[in-house]
């Protein structure tokens, strides 16, 4: 393939890119949440998925960890015309971070109710969304939703199973 030849592929493409990287941070025991940044020829410039756990960081994000790659990548922080997808509602610090880096758009697949920054382009100063040409959401919402909702329930009963056992153990030495 030609190397500035553009590749356009649909949202859903790049969303179930960042979905696989979702399910790897799920597989490390971090919360299920990818992102791809795809530069305006359609080629993946950035990849990330959490690793907040693992390195004792919020920073470790996954859109913050995508944008330290494609930045890596075009050495430029600036992401002139780039698209970010993610599985997730971007907080506040990914969303101007994201903004900061010039990319043009944003994807994201489900809301965050607890930790979504609720994008509203109007409430942020413009210094951090002037670049930010379209937010949307929507692209493979459920299986999004779904991979989290499963992570958290697993979770809550592996916390409980740990807590069962636990008591066991204490009801057996009294």
């Amino acid at each position: 393939m030609h190397k500035n030849k553009p590749v356009y592929r649909s949202d859903e493409w790049y969303m179930q890119k960042a979905l696989v990287l979702a399910h790897k941070a799920a597989l490390q025991d971090e919360v299920p949440i990818g992102a791809i940044i795809v530069d305006r020829t359609g080629k993946i410039i950035g990849r990330g998925y959490n690793k907040v756990e693992q390195y004792h960081s919020q920073q470790e994000h996954a859109e913050m960890r995508a944008l330290r790659q494609a930045t890596r990548k075009k050495n430029d922080w600036r992401l002139d015309g780039a698209t970010i997808y993610v599985t997730l509602e971007p907080c506040l610090m990914c969303l101007c971070s994201i903004g900061l880096g010039r990319c043009a758009r944003l994807i994201y697949a489900t809301h965050s109710p607890l930790f979504g920054s609720n994008i509203d382009k109007d409430a942020i100063p413009p210094l951090y969304t002037k670049h930010l040409r379209s937010i949307s959401s929507g692209v493979c919402a459920e299986q999004a939703a779904r991979l989290l909702k499963n992570f958290f329930k697993q979770k809550r009963e592996g916390r409980h199973e740990h807590l069962k056992s636990h008591h066991k153990k204490q009801t057996a030495q009294t």
